[in-house]
């Protein structure tokens, strides 16, 4: 168990808790900035996390919810207020509805976690701050701290698992439900490098292409929240070419992107895409969260090498920002 007090002050209205760890501050943070990692610790053990955004940027959100053993659902979200790389976060935590928006019915809490270097490792404070007594009462009574203690006792297995979440891992698809996968790929680069790469259709061309064997010769790019983009690819033979067209739906440069995405020619609704940009060691954590129409579709579009093709296009993006 890495936590070593845990205290609360009822007339500062704050519950603290801190942990110690024999790992450097840089594994630990890793551990809440990538949503694989966070979600297998976040929730008591008995109830898992599952992320379906994670912007751990000022003013980004994440949104989550957690699976009880009988299927039951509790759903969350945080607004980051602060984000300090290697020292702070802090964020605006609180609880989701069914439709996951705020729940008003529930109140919300301020949490600033603090990381620190310590002769043995890293050392995590935890401050949660509370609205009211009656707020702070109400939680504790739901079984808050219990949560904590539960949920904080799973991080150790997460930060001895290096394999997992290396950077040299090849790009992975993980299904969150029957419609959400998430794919995710660690990108030697800044986040700026890769946003740029996502944005600039002369490179776009020169890697976002797939398997060897084709070109790409229409890039044309939204930049701003309404614009219609079109990408077509084409085999080097001469024998196939399809596409994609979709719209701009938000846009948080450097760290996030959320499009419609739909294949040329085939009728149908339209996926959502959001891309989210995050520094970690080794480089920058790209998460692809792809809401499919149905889980047939999606199912359909995993079984065709999505992934493989995926990844011979990022190692392509990786050569590029080598070579700049």
């Amino acid at each position: 168990m890495p936590i070593t007090n845990i205290s609360s002050d009822p007339a500062a209205l704050t519950l603290t808790v801190v942990a110690d760890y024999p790992v450097p501050v840089a594994r630990l943070w890793d551990a809440y900035a990538d949503p694989r990692q966070l979600e297998r610790f976040w929730g008591p053990e008995q109830w898992p996390a599952t992320f379906t955004r994670h912007d751990m940027a000022v003013g980004g959100e994440s949104h989550y919810y957690m699976t009880g053993p009988d299927g039951a659902m509790s759903r969350g979200w945080f607004r980051f207020l602060a984000v300090e790389p290697l020292r702070k976060i802090e964020v605006e935590d609180g609880f989701s509805d069914e439709m996951g928006q705020p729940n008003p019915a529930m109140p919300s809490m301020h949490m600033s976690f603090h990381f620190e270097s310590t002769a043995g490792g890293s050392r995590f404070t935890s401050v949660t701050r509370f609205p009211s007594l009656e707020a702070m009462e109400q939680l504790v009574q739901m079984g808050m701290m219990e949560g904590m203690k539960s949920a904080m006792g799973q991080i150790d297995a997460v930060l001895a698992d290096l394999r997992s979440y290396a950077a040299d891992l090849a790009t992975a698809a993980q299904l969150l439900n029957d419609t959400q996968v998430r794919v995710s790929r660690v990108i030697r680069g800044s986040v700026e490098q890769v946003w740029r790469a996502h944005h600039d259709p002369a490179l776009m061309k020169r890697w976002l292409l797939g398997p060897d064997g084709w070109s790409m010769p229409v890039c044309e790019v939204a930049t701003k929240v309404g614009e219609h983009y079109r990408y077509e690819w084409a085999a080097n033979d001469g024998s196939q070419r399809f596409g994609f067209v979709g719209e701009l739906l938000e846009a948080s440069p450097p760290t996030r992107a959320v499009t419609t995405e739909s294949m040329i020619g085939m009728e149908g609704p339209s996926t959502r895409n959001e891309l989210s940009l995050v520094p970690v060691e080794g480089g920058t954590l790209v998460s692809l969260l792809i809401t499919y129409p149905s889980k047939e579709l999606r199912d359909m579009i995993l079984g065709t090498g999505m992934t493989t093709g995926m990844e011979a296009s990022y190692a392509r993006l990786e050569r590029e920002l080598r070579a700049a």
